[in-house]
């Protein structure tokens, strides 16, 4: 729930939140430069709090002085446009990445691998649904009142997020296998440019679908994160034999039909629910499949915050990157159809993007649970198993020296120590072993060799 309360803190006033809107418009003030300025400050908070984040007791302390922080920061908006509005919005933004980055910590130790994605689930539609009661007060009566009940959700998370337990014994491990040279940090890269280029969408929708239906006041306030909701609700509940990632194709579906709906329907009530429900329904899908993904990736890593943090950060660069590329395409006072074959260009560009990024995250990922039911067998069993998989050609002595290493999860620098030779003969017997496998990688061969097997009891 504490999280949940800084998280509606956040999607409510900081990140493009309709508070955050209101007041801009209540004052007249051009609301480009202080959205722009939040998103920059929250994508580097986010970015760079694993790497001051070592143990639960530093996240917790990080996650009580963002939020404290971030009420400091949030009270210049009670008072007249100044350019203390702006410096709030930047210290806001960097305290608050933080606090979320953080609570990785407390998403890996409290929550079990295989109730992540529910724990996720609920945490989004808590939070949206929150932000929905302060969209409606801000929208429809005071912007004021709004700020007032967004400050409250920091209070009361401030105050959960120091209630939280923390034993001083309890110290965050990822497994042995995480530590090969580049293991985790190619799963990282390919999953932030995954989440970026899913979210430009998001982007393209502050700027391009919303701003269409500001007439609609009420309605908008009250509906925009329903169908947001009602999707995490049916993937958080989705049977297990069901393949989550089918759902992803369906997104993109949806993400087409709804710039092309908006390109052909008006801007009535009827076309509004229309296009949301499309729009916002995908942008549900997406954000709990890679939310899951980024739960699965926690247990591979001694520091969540930097892992939670990073894969975060991906989806406010994306949103960032739409939100200029929207910002951009409207400038120049582009006609409402010209800007919607704009925007559905750039969704076709992502569509074919997406599916080899997610195959390869998703094999990426799949290595990593080889690898640990590999490390749980002896050695006779690790014998049997490369012995079951089939060669091009034998392998040589030293090769399956070699492999049984790379199985175990060591990287090339480990191989070389252990086997007393140099690290550039370690990778010349690697890419022997590759292309007697058929082969391309690290992970395709780990994913080759163990694909059949399953942990034992």
């Amino acid at each position: 729930m504490s999280f949940s309360l800084l998280f509606a803190y956040l999607l409510s006033f900081l990140f493009e939140g309709q508070v955050l809107y209101s007041l801009l418009d209540y004052f007249d003030v051009h609301f480009g430069t202080y959205i722009l300025a939040a998103i920059i400050a929250h994508f580097w908070g986010l970015l760079f709090c694993g790497f001051f984040t070592r143990t639960l007791q530093m996240a917790k302390r990080i996650m009580v002085s963002g939020i404290l922080i971030c009420i400091i920061a949030t009270l210049p908006f009670y008072f007249t446009p100044s350019p203390l509005w702006f410096i709030g919005l930047i210290i806001a933004g960097f305290a608050g990445g933080c606090a979320v980055a953080a609570w990785g910590y407390f998403l890996k130790i409290f929550t079990p691998n295989n109730e992540r994605i529910k724990s996720c689930a609920d945490v989004l539609i808590y939070s949206n649904l929150i932000m929905i009661a302060i969209n409606v007060v801000a929208m429809n009566a005071s912007p004021y009142t709004g700020l007032t009940l967004s400050m409250i959700c920091l209070i009361f998370g401030a105050v959960f997020v120091w209630r939280l337990p923390v034993d001083s014994n309890k110290t965050v491990t990822g497994y042995d296998i995480q530590k090969p040279s580049g293991d985790i940090s190619r799963p990282m890269l390919v999953l932030f440019l995954f989440v970026s280029v899913i979210t430009v969408n998001s982007g393209l929708m502050y700027q391009v679908i919303n701003p269409s239906f500001e007439h609609l006041t009420g309605l908008v306030s009250l509906y925009w994160a329903v169908p947001y909701i009602l999707a995490l609700a049916l993937m958080r509940n989705l049977p297990k034999r069901i393949k989550h990632s089918l759902f992803l194709y369906i997104g993109m579906g949806m993400i087409i039909a709804a710039f092309i709906t908006f390109m052909v329907l008006g801007r009535g009530n009827i076309d509004y629910l229309i296009i949301d429900t499309l729009m916002l329904g995908a942008c549900g899908i997406f954000d709990l499949f890679w939310w899951s993904i980024i739960g699965e990736m926690l247990d591979y890593a001694k520091n969540p915050a930097k892992v939670f943090g990073i894969g975060l950060s991906a989806n406010v660069f994306g949103v960032l990157s739409g939100d200029l590329m929207g910002m951009s395409i409207t400038s120049i006072q582009l006609s409402t159809a010209q800007v919607t074959v704009i925007a559905l260009t750039v969704v076709c560009v992502t569509l074919v993007i997406l599916p080899p990024l997610n195959r390869q995250l998703v094999m990426l990922l799949k290595g990593h649970a080889y690898l640990i039911t590999y490390d749980h067998m002896n050695e006779k069993q690790q014998e049997t198993v490369i012995s079951q998989a089939k060669t091009l050609s034998p392998l040589t002595v030293r090769e399956k020296e070699v492999l049984q290493l790379i199985l175990s999860g060591k990287s090339n620098k480990k191989i070389a120590e252990e086997l007393l030779i140099s690290e550039s003969t370690v990778k010349t017997h690697a890419r022997n072993i590759y292309s007697k496998y058929g082969v391309a990688s690290r992970a395709e061969l780990i994913s080759t060799i163990l694909k059949n097997q399953t942990p034992l009891s």
